[in-house]
């Protein structure tokens, strides 16, 4: 029982420490790209592209093919080994080993092993390009959980706040002090406060469930993300322009490594294609063997003298100048066949061959011409995807730079906004506390501090994601580690 119950002990400390783990993003990051299935199915593609090139090397070797059958014949036929009509059922047997080497194809197993190592890499960068993607969706989903964490600690501070008024407010008018109108208006902001701060909490709730799915987590229970240290500086300017920033991304990113090795791709497929109206020269061998119950061979044969007085003689010679007729005899005999030994017929059937065959196209109802003509088309299609690959990471570029550098405008004129309505609400504050301020105006103050605020909140998040992404492009790891 003692040993249960400490494995039991064990097992359930085991899930408190595991619920009680902190995650940071880098953690989120590299927890999605080891478990995320479809980062797995991307992974397989490229596994399915080594394997493809791999057979397309090993297509450069000669084939070697063996084969055997064993069969009955039934009926009339010409026996292959005998060279006779066989009427009877007849067994046969056959033996091959064949050869076959390509010499010459237009260099089409040459070019077609290049593209194969070209479709490879492509396939590789098309797997760094989604988890990329994957890596900017966890960065953007811990943000948002950052976000609204940040508002619901505005929101319930500000109800705090209004429930310390309120309380204050019931004392004055349970004492006669202050009109019960004031109370009743500070009363109703409490409860729209209060509705904020669950609106506030449902959307973090939200947040997190949304991360969860996204890492394929079965439950957000217990799931808590680290919170850093997020500030601001007064003084926070981007380090390099859109262009510069577009200039490095340009040779770095993987969309546009994928799109330049696919224009490479097609390339090597028009000349693929281009081969296909060269002549062809392959070199072909064999051996074989085979057993036929046709063949026959004599196994005895048993001859004896006729007698002239019982059997009719073989033929007769005419008489000559009135000389009798003369009659002849043959010597008569018995033979006895039986099929040839398996072992003999392999060794007298045994056969070789050897040959060259070259094939000359001419008129394949001109389908070299139009795959050529289809090739072409596909090089132009993959450079015109390439510009539209640099176009969107411009653009892509151009707006988050865009972004970010309203964000911190914002953020940096918030942060004086939110300075000057702090002020304003705490001397609001002061003369609502004194009664030389009525509660409409004192509820208009604080909700013009909860407006900043939120602003600024606003601001900083999204100037922290688009810089973020800035930094990707980059090539810098995502973290939300400031220097």
């Amino acid at each position: 029982m003692r040993k249960y119950f400490l494995i039991i002990c064990c097992l359930v400390l085991v899930n408190i420490l595991k619920a009680q783990e902190v995650w940071t993003i880098e953690k989120c990051v590299e927890y999605a790209l080891t478990n995320n299935i479809q980062v797995k199915q991307q992974l397989l593609q490229v596994k399915n592209q080594e394997a493809m090139l791999q057979q397309d090397k090993l297509s450069m070797l000669p084939s070697l093919n063996a084969g055997a059958s064993h069969g009955y014949n039934f009926g009339q036929t010409v026996d292959r080994y005998t060279n006779n009509f066989a009427t009877d059922r007849v067994q046969t047997d056959n033996f091959y080993l064949g050869s076959s080497v390509s010499l010459f194809q237009g260099f089409q197993k040459i070019n077609q092993v290049k593209q194969r190592k070209v479709d490879l890499e492509a396939s590789q960068y098309d797997k760094d390009k989604f988890m990329d993607d994957v890596t900017l969706q966890i960065a953007t989903g811990y943000l948002q959980i950052l976000y609204y964490k940040e508002l619901v600690r505005t929101a319930e501070n500000q109800l705090k706040a209004t429930e310390l008024q309120s309380e204050r407010l019931k004392k004055l008018v349970d004492a006669g002090a202050l009109a019960q109108g004031d109370f009743y208006t500070l009363e109703a902001q409490r409860a729209l406060e209060n509705s904020q701060v669950v609106s506030a909490h449902n959307n973090l709730d939200i947040s997190y469930l949304t991360l969860v799915q996204m890492l394929d987590l079965p439950t957000a229970e217990g799931f808590e993300i680290e919170s850093p240290d997020l500030e601001l500086g007064a003084q926070q300017q981007l380090a390099l322009t859109a262009e510069q920033i577009f200039g490095f991304a340009l040779e770095t990113q993987p969309q546009i490594k994928s799109a330049e090795a696919k224009v490479k791709s097609s390339e090597l497929g028009l000349s693929l294609a281009q081969s296909g109206q060269s002549p062809t020269l392959t070199l072909q061998g064999s051996i074989g063997s085979g057993y036929s119950g046709a063949a026959q061979v004599l196994k005895s044969y048993t001859s004896y003298i006729p007698d002239v007085t019982k059997t009719p003689p073989a033929a007769f010679i005419p008489g000559a100048n009135g000389q009798p007729e003369q009659y002849v005899w043959t010597f008569a005999g018995t033979s006895v066949y039986e099929t040839k030994a398996f072992n003999n017929q392999f060794k007298d059937n045994f056969n070789k061959s050897v040959s060259l065959n070259l094939n000359v196209p001419i008129f394949n109802g001109w389908s070299a011409r139009t795959n050529i003509s289809r090739a072409k088309i596909n090089v132009e299609n993959t450079k015109y995807n390439l510009e539209l690959s640099k176009l969107d990471l411009r653009k892509t570029i151009q707006q988050a730079y865009a972004d970010a550098h309203a964000a911190l405008n914002n953020y940096q004129a918030s942060t004086t906004g939110v300075d000057a309505a702090k002020e304003s609400y705490r001397y609001a504050e002061q003369k609502f506390n004194v009664g030389s301020m009525n509660s409409v105006d004192y509820n208009n103050s604080k909700k013009d501090f909860e407006k900043a605020e939120s602003d600024q909140i606003r601001a900083k998040y999204e100037f922290i994601f688009k810089s973020t992404v800035l930094d990707f492009y980059m090539g810098k790891p995502i973290t939300l580690k400031r220097k």
